[in-house]
């Protein structure tokens, strides 16, 4: 298991104690062996795929360290350990976290905390006390956040999608296809979906703006599980057509014997539940707008490189 950015502190202060210069990737790979990382964990993202997770917490860790003087910066990239850093190791502590950090040093508490003014007791300030026990990063606070409200959306988007009217319902699909690059315009995907008489197929569309191939579409609203006779109707109708290609679209779910049936088809089937559906068309800004939106910025080292 990753360890928490917290835990990570007492090893990585000891790992740089002899003084020397350090970069954040020896001490990554260092702390990587301490709790026997596997690959796997390793190479596991925050949600946003931007950065690693484990990355994300070692540099937390550092980040507190440093707030906390114990580390300090030499050059870009590069760190080590202060004097007061080696001092709080001669004390040799259990543990480090932000609570033992706060404990010894208040320039560090006063940091974190900050001041906020005594309603009672006019003129004199105290501390804030910030929630130590949170083991998240502040990345990872955001992104679960965040996660917590897409989750949402897509639920209530969902419910939203199995109460349109079909022929409304046929027009999403539409331009969701369209904001991901198929079916040319809109006129031209209009005119394809929903004009297909042919038995399991609701319409045609362009692959491509050009048009070098077609892609043939099912799009329902559906009420319980799509099963295997429902996909095997539509495999059967684009073999009808010599067709290679079919994306079957629908407000619920597929079973687990129709997704096993759809992979083994020599036509690429792409199959499209509710959740998905909602989802992309979250990616694509189709049936949703933006509330807020928050910067989050870092250091440009470049800028301070001296000439």
């Amino acid at each position: 298991m990753i360890p928490d950015y917290q835990s990570l502190m007492l090893p990585l202060l000891k790992f740089v104690n002899d003084q020397r210069e350090f970069s954040v990737h020896e001490c990554i790979d260092f702390l990587a062996k301490t709790f026997n990382l596997s690959e796997e964990e390793l190479n596991e993202w925050l949600p946003s795929k931007r950065q690693k997770i484990f990355y994300n917490r070692v540099y937390w860790a550092k980040a507190h360290l440093k707030m906390a003087g114990v580390l300090e910066n030499t050059k870009r990239g590069f760190f080590k350990i202060t004097e007061r850093g080696i001092k709080l190791l001669t004390e040799k502590p259990e543990q480090i976290n932000v609570k033992h950090l706060m404990s010894k040093f208040a320039d560090y508490s006063d940091m974190i905390g900050g001041f906020r003014k005594d309603k009672k007791e006019s003129g004199n300030s105290t501390p804030i006390e910030p929630d130590i026990q949170i083991n998240k990063t502040p990345e990872e606070l955001i992104e679960s956040g965040y996660l917590n409200i897409r989750q949402s959306l897509e639920q209530e988007l969902l419910a939203k999608l199995k109460t349109v009217h079909p022929s409304f319902f046929e027009k999403i699909v539409v331009e969701l296809l369209v904001k991901m690059g198929y079916g040319g315009s809109i006129q031209d995907a209009g005119r394809a979906i929903g004009k297909s008489g042919d038995e399991g197929i609701d319409g045609i569309i362009k692959e491509d703006k050009l048009g070098l191939d077609v892609i043939y579409i099912q799009a329902k609203r559906w009420q319980g599980g799509v099963g295997r006779p429902e996909v095997q109707k539509f495999v059967g109708a684009l073999a009808g057509q010599r067709a290679k290609k079919g994306v079957f679209i629908t407000t619920s779910y597929f079973t687990k014997d129709a997704i096993e049936f759809a992979t083994q088809m020599e036509a690429k089937i792409i199959l499209i539940d509710g959740e998905l559906l909602s989802s992309l068309m979250i990616d694509y800004n189709l049936g949703v707008s933006v509330q807020n939106i928050y910067e989050i910025k870092k250091i440009d080292s470049d800028y301070f490189e001296e000439e």
